[in-house]
């Protein structure tokens, strides 16, 4: 496996290192959406979101805080975006699952307009029935 963010934990690629303990590390995006655009993933390779454990989705989202309350001080941002991507219908890349915290100014050009649709003659219905009955199987 060739895994660009195993290479970064295994000090064997360069990135700019946020934050970093025994479990997580935190570095900057090299593409950024705006400046400041931080990526926080495990040190354990997981493809995705559903394989993280509960530990670590727990460490993941303890370090996430930190990183946003950091970038909220230092930046001083109208807001942030935290985003996953799972899966490349989502638009995931690299399949090393990460968390993504992109901070928004009120003068920045990223727009994150998604397509709202509407349910129609029972559907929202029918959709929760068929997702309560995977959480409940």
């Amino acid at each position: 496996m060739n895994c660009i963010f195993c290479n970064i934990i295994n000090k064997q690629e360069a990135a700019e290192v946020l934050f970093e303990n025994d479990k997580i590390i935190s570095f900057l995006d090299i593409r950024p959406v705006n400046y400041g655009h931080t990526l926080v993933i495990p040190k354990i390779h997981y493809e995705n979101f559903l394989s993280v454990s509960y530990d670590d989705l727990s460490r993941l989202i303890e370090a996430t805080q930190i990183l946003c309350n950091a970038l909220v001080k230092s930046l001083e941002p109208d807001g942030f975006n935290i985003v996953a991507n799972n899966g490349t219908a989502a638009g995931q890349s690299v399949f090393h699952f990460h968390f993504h915290i992109i901070p928004r100014f009120n003068t920045d050009e990223f727009k994150f307009r998604p397509m709202i649709k509407k349910y129609n003659n029972g559907l929202m219905k029918e959709y929760a029935d068929k997702i309560r009955l995977a959480i409940n199987s």
